[in-house]
């Protein structure tokens, strides 16, 4: 078990990540934007991080950074709703550029809770925790 922030502007993909991690006992404590995630994090201890990048306010890039900053050994997963397919318009790999600003991991959505339980076990093993393992076969996480 372990105590995991989850930093999303999406209610709906708050409680949906926040129900797959408790499934598999979890204890997770959400916010909805970069300032709250930091409040949040300044007054509890958390084991992991997982953050969604594009939020209003305060973005996931900057609220990593701040989060490392005051913890670094915390692994952060993020996420992103945004493709990443090239386009007419060229954009960053946002996914990408997160990991290489100090993310453990990065997700795209949607993605299968099977694949968050996975990297979420991955990233607290990684980190010394013990994590409880993936349930298979369960439907995707949506896209927002």
């Amino acid at each position: 078990m372990a105590k995991i922030l989850v930093v999303d502007d999406d209610p709906v993909m708050q409680l949906t990540i926040q129900r797959v991690l408790e499934q598999h006992g979890h204890v997770v404590t959400v916010a909805g934007d970069g300032q709250k995630a930091l409040a949040r994090f300044n007054g509890e201890s958390f084991d992991l991080v997982v953050l969604d990048i594009f939020m209003p306010g305060m973005d996931g890039l900057e609220a990593m950074r701040l989060i490392l900053k005051r913890a670094p050994n915390v692994p952060i997963i993020m996420t992103s709703g945004r493709p990443q397919t090239p386009s007419a318009v060229a954009e960053p790999d946002y996914l990408t550029m997160a990991t290489k600003l100090g993310a453990v991991s990065a997700l795209p959505k949607p993605f299968k809770p099977a694949t968050l339980l996975t990297m979420v076990s991955d990233c607290l093993a990684s980190a010394g925790h013990q994590a409880a393992p993936p349930r298979p076969g369960q439907d995707a996480v949506p896209n927002s």
